[in-house]
């Protein structure tokens, strides 16, 4: 097969992506000829969510573009925040993800999770059903045909992921309106009509609840709201501060 030579260079940003030994400015690069750009970005490790403005000779080409030899190529990360269409963004996360899906949920945001681990091929189908942006650590995921939209989450602890997503896709806020069990939303309950449900201590102790509307799960200010509450100050405090340079992990 004829091969060409062609240089690239991927944004600092995406380095970490690549293999060891094409991280640099201007790398050299075999290709045949006949393979798109997107095709061979994603060769490099990199998936075609994370790529942003691709510039052949500083001109700006599709994933579509067939390289020529000699090309020296640009590849830049998604700019932040990241606008898709039909407004505020809905998420789909991996089975691996279930700490952030419901931190996520915890702040009001739409999130679909299923810890029982649907299969690569069942997620990326949903994901373009439902059009969620799926989130996931796996890259081979997220090269999946059939995706409407997706994104690698940076960051190996929960509040680093959080921070990402929130960064990235500058989702709207609404702190305490979500199941953090199931998506569902949650409205006020009366305590007559949710007394059934809880626990002596619990009826002794507290007068405020709030119920899923779906899968009818019962909330209250227990022992645990201080820790969450702190989750959720951090994260609407950062929500207000400037897109920053995705982290490189």
């Amino acid at each position: 097969m004829d091969r060409h030579r062609i240089t690239i260079g991927l944004a600092p940003e995406l380095r970490f992506l690549a293999a060891p030994g094409r991280r640099g400015e201007r790398t050299p690069l075999a290709v045949d000829g006949t393979s798109s750009l997107g095709h061979v970005v994603e060769s490099l490790g990199v998936p075609r969510t994370e790529i942003g403005l691709l510039l052949v000779n500083g001109r700006e080409v599709p994933p579509s573009h067939v390289p020529r030899a000699g090309d020296h190529v640009e590849v830049r990360a998604v700019r932040r925040p990241q606008r898709l269409p039909g407004g505020a963004p809905r998420f789909l996360l991996d089975v691996h993800l279930g700490t952030l899906a419901r931190r996520l949920r915890l702040l009001g945001i739409d999130t679909a999770y299923d810890s029982t681990d649907p299969g690569d091929a069942a997620l990326a189908a949903r994901s373009a059903a439902e059009r969620r942006v799926l989130l996931s650590r796996d890259r081979g995921l997220l090269r999946r045909r059939g995706l409407w939209a997706g994104a690698y989450v940076r960051g190996d602890r929960p509040e680093e992921q959080l921070r990402d997503v929130l960064d990235r896709f500058a989702p709207a806020l609404a702190p305490w309106t979500r199941c953090t069990a199931c998506n569902g939303r949650l409205r006020e309950a009366d305590k007559d009509a949710v007394v059934t449900r809880l626990e002596s201590g619990t009826r002794r102790t507290y007068d405020v609840f709030a119920q899923c509307t779906a899968c009818e799960r019962v909330y209250w200010r227990g022992a645990h709201h201080a820790h969450l509450a702190a989750i959720v100050t951090s994260a609407t405090d950062y929500a207000g501060r400037p897109p920053t340079r995705a982290t490189t992990t």
